[in-house]
C-alpha cells in the first residue's frame, strides 16, 4: 500500500515553503501501484513500468520519402537535364524483386524500399520528387540540382534495434502508443490506476440535488476532485460527506485506509473545534504538515493514515484546486510510478497590477490573451477570493509568484501554468 516515510514533513517553523514541501514530497514518495501487462490498445494514459526497447529497426528498410523516381546519382548530368529509361514500378510493400541497374531510373512510390545494385554494389541513392521531372516517351527527364541521397530515407533513421524507445515513469501518450506499435509490440507493462478514497467534511456541505437547509452549502469540492483524480487515470471512490464528529471521521478513515492507495478530503484540516480531521488523522498515524506559507490553501494536511498517504484539502473550492494541482497531483503521479510530475511554467507578460505578501508563494487565477500586436499577455481574475470557483472558470491557468516577488506590474514577466496540462 502506502510508501511514505514517518519523519516526511515533519517541520520546527509555523509555516513551510512551499518548495521545501514539494522537495520533500520527491524524496520520500515511491510507486506503490503494482504493475500489469495490458494490450497496447488499452494503454493510453496509464504510467509505463518499464523500460521498452526495440527489437526493430524504424523504418526496417531504406526507402523512398516521396513519389516519385529512383535514380544512381552518379547517373545524373551536373549542368543539364539527364534522360533516363524507365520500365519498372515499385509500390509500397513491393521490393522490386532483383537487382536495379545502372543507367535507368524506376518509378517508386513513397514508403516502397530502395533496391540493392547489381552483384551486391548499392543501388540507387536518390529520388527525385515526380513534380520536379517529366516523362518523355518511356523515358524521364530529370532537371540538374538535385543532391545526392535526397529524399531517400535510411533503416533504422527513426529508431535503431536496440534502442530504449520510452522510459519507464512516463505517462503514456496517443504518440507514445503509436511508437510502441511501430517497433510491433502488442502490449506493455504499466502501473494499475491507483485506488483512492474520496471524503468531504462538514455539517453545512451537502450533495447538489439536496434541498439546502438554512446555512448549507453544495458540495463542489468533491466532485472537482473526484474529477481531477479521474484525469489522472485514477480509480475513485465517492465516500460522501463525512459528519463533523470526531468519530465518524476516525470511522471512515480508518476504514477506507484497509482499501485504498491514498484518502483525500476536503475541509475540516483548520483550527476550529469543528474541524476534527486533523485530530482523527494525528490519532490513526500521523500528520506531517499542514499549514504551508501559500495563499489560497495555507491549511493543507499531509499525513498517512497507517500507511496510507493522507492529503487533507482545504474547504474554499478555490483553493482546493490549487493545492491539489500543485501539491496533491504530484504525490498521487509519483504514487502511481510516474517520473514527470511537475507541471511546465511558461513565461508570460503580465498585462495587470498586484502587490503581494513577501514570504510566501502565491497563486493567480489567470487567462491569456493575444493583443492586437500579436503579444501574449496574462490577464488577472480581478476578485482573487478563495472561495470565487467562478474564477478558475474564467482562467487558462494559474499564474505563480515566488516567495521574494512583492508587487507585479504591467509588463513583467510570470510564471504561467496552463490548466489543459494540469488537469489530464
Amino acid at each position: 500500500m502506502a510508501q511514505l516515510s514517518d519523519d516526511c514533513f515533519a517541520f520546527g517553523g509555523e509555516l513551510m515553503p512551499a518548495a521545501e514541501a514539494l522537495a520533500r514530497l520527491a524524496d520520500t514518495t515511491e510507486p506503490v501501484a503494482v504493475p500489469e501487462e495490458i494490450a497496447l490498445a488499452r494503454a493510453h494514459g496509464r504510467v509505463l513500468a518499464r523500460d521498452v526497447p526495440s527489437e526493430h529497426n524504424v523504418p526496417p528498410h531504406d526507402n523512398a520519402a516521396v513519389d516519385g523516381w529512383a535514380v544512381f546519382f552518379d547517373d545524373l548530368k551536373p549542368d543539364g537535364d539527364t534522360r533516363l529509361p524507365w520500365s519498372e514500378r515499385i509500390p509500397a510493400g513491393q521490393p522490386l524483386g532483383h537487382a536495379a541497374r545502372r543507367g535507368a531510373a524506376l518509378r517508386i512510390f513513397t514508403g516502397a524500399p530502395m533496391p540493392d545494385g547489381e552483384a551486391g554494389a548499392p543501388g540507387p541513392d536518390t529520388v527525385l520528387m515526380q513534380e520536379d521531372c517529366r516523362e518523355e516517351e518511356g523515358a524521364v527527364v530529370i532537371p540538374p540540382g538535385i543532391k545526392k541521397g535526397a529524399n531517400r530515407r535510411f533503416a533504422g533513421e527513426d529508431i535503431k534495434r536496440g534502442d530504449v524507445i520510452l522510459r519507464a515513469g512516463r505517462r503514456l501518450k496517443a504518440q507514445d502508443i503509436g511508437l510502441a506499435a511501430s517497433v510491433g509490440l502488442t502490449t506493455l507493462w504499466v502501473y494499475q490506476p491507483l485506488k483512492v478514497a474520496v471524503f468531504s467534511s462538514g455539517d453545512e456541505v451537502f450533495d447538489p440535488g439536496a434541498e439546502l437547509p438554512p446555512g448549507g452549502i453544495y458540495d463542489s469540492n468533491r466532485l472537482m476532485v473526484m474529477a481531477l483524480l479521474e484525469a489522472l487515470d485514477c480509480e475513485v471512490n465517492d465516500l460522501g460527506i463525512l459528519p463533523d464528529r470526531l468519530d465518524a471521521v476516525r470511522e471512515a478513515l480508518e476504514s477506507a485506509s484497509g482499501a485504498h492507495d491514498a484518502l483525500i478530503t476536503s475541509g475540516g484540516v483548520s483550527t476550529g473545534e469543528e474541524d476534527h480531521i486533523k485530530a482523527a488523522v494525528e490519532a490513526l498515524g500521523h500528520l506531517h504538515f499542514w499549514r504551508l506559507a501559500i495563499r489560497p490553501g495555507r491549511p493543507i494536511a499531509l499525513g498517512q493514515v497507517g500507511r496510507v498517504p493522507f492529503v487533507g484539502l482545504p474547504g474554499n473550492p478555490v483553493a482546493v484546486l490549487v493545492t491539489f494541482l500543485r501539491f496533491a497531483r504530484p504525490l498521487i503521479l509519483r504514487l502511481a510510478g510516474a517520473a514527470d510530475v511537475e507541471p511546465h511554467h511558461y513565461r508570460v507578460r503580465a498585462d495587470f497590477d498586484y502587490k503581494k505578501k513577501k514570504g510566501r508563494r502565491e497563486w493567480l487565477r489567470a487567462r491569456i490573451h493575444r493583443r492586437a500586436d500579436g503579444s501574449v499577455v496574462a490577464e488577472n481574475y480581478t476578485k482573487g477570493g478563495a472561495g470565487i470557483l467562478s474564477s478558475a472558470v474564467f482562467a487558462d491557468g494559474l499564474i505563480e509568484l515566488p516567495e521574494e516577488v512583492g508587487l507585479v506590474e504591467p509588463g513583467m514577466m510570470v510564471d504561467f501554468l496552463p490548466f489543459n496540462e494540469m488537469m489530464r
